[in-house]
């Protein structure tokens, strides 16, 4: 003990300076975005390669499982080709000759939390594969989230299941719109909000995305109505809403570039000016 003691009487000066070099460091991490990002994108780079390789490992021991849900995907995309032919018999659909607003471009989750109230993925896709913040990020069941950060090859993914997240999203029977939240209580329930009195809500109705923001288009998956209540005097439901995803269950997803969202982004810009 007393050896202790006079370990730090010897170095006091030393310990005193890496105290409140540290605490600057803090301090500098949280009031400069700048430095922030810098800080969390090179968090990225070290802490991406070791979810990279416990990923690697555990992924194949899951391919059984993933091969099933291609299998269910394929089935779903036949589904819906067959769908357009039925509309005009005879025709040969060329699914490449559609234009589409939207890139999509594949990545695998490597490290997935779901028991905090800030939730976020970490990708194995990142600046070198033209990956940008605030990119859309699904499966085929439904939304996951969107890109915060992004490193060279890796990216950070703020999920659905975070009390920052706020999505636009409709009753996909009526085209009424809420935005939808996350009240940290269950990884696979989150709340659709500013759903009005006068929409006929149903348990089990389809909740979708609504395609009012640049990040998801309209109609993606989300999840049902599994309970909604509407108190009297109230002008509002409170609906919970089952998600399709198995958010504590993520391995492939798909990213969304939105083509058209710098030019969408500079006409809001030119409108806000306008009007000021």
């Amino acid at each position: 003990m007393q050896q202790i003691i006079y370990f730090f009487l010897r170095n006091k000066n030393f310990l005193l300076f890496l105290f409140l070099f540290t605490i600057s460091i803090g301090l500098t991490l949280q009031t400069h975005s700048y430095h922030s990002n810098r800080f969390l994108n090179s968090a990225n780079f070290f802490s991406g390669g070791i979810y990279s390789i416990q990923s690697g490992i555990t992924g194949y021991f899951d391919l059984k499982k993933h091969n099933t849900n291609l299998v269910e995907e394929n089935k779903r995309l036949r589904s819906q080709i067959e769908s357009m032919k039925a509309v005009a018999p005879g025709a040969i659909i060329d699914t490449s000759a559609y234009y589409s607003d939207y890139i999509f471009r594949n990545a695998r989750v490597i490290h997935n939390s779901y028991a905090k109230t800030k939730n976020q993925l970490t990708i194995n896709r990142g600046r070198n594969d033209s990956l940008k913040i605030d990119m859309g990020v699904i499966t085929s069941n439904g939304i996951v989230g969107k890109i915060t950060h992004v490193s060279s090859n890796y990216a950070s993914v703020q999920s659905v299941l975070n009390i920052k997240s706020q999505t636009n999203a409709k009753l996909k029977s009526t085209n009424h719109f809420g935005t939808l939240k996350w009240d940290t209580q269950n990884p696979s329930i989150v709340k659709l909000e500013d759903i009005p009195r006068l929409a006929p809500v149903a348990l089990g109705d389809t909740v979708v995305t609504g395609g009012s923001s640049t990040i998801f288009p309209e109609g993606v998956l989300v999840g049902f109505v599994k309970q909604f209540v509407l108190n009297e005097g109230d002008d509002y439901y409170d609906l919970s809403v089952e998600l399709f995803n198995d958010m504590t269950n993520l391995s492939h997803v798909y990213i969304i570039e939105n083509k058209e969202k710098e030019e969408i982004k500079t006409l809001e810009v030119e409108v806000e000016d306008a009007e000021q």
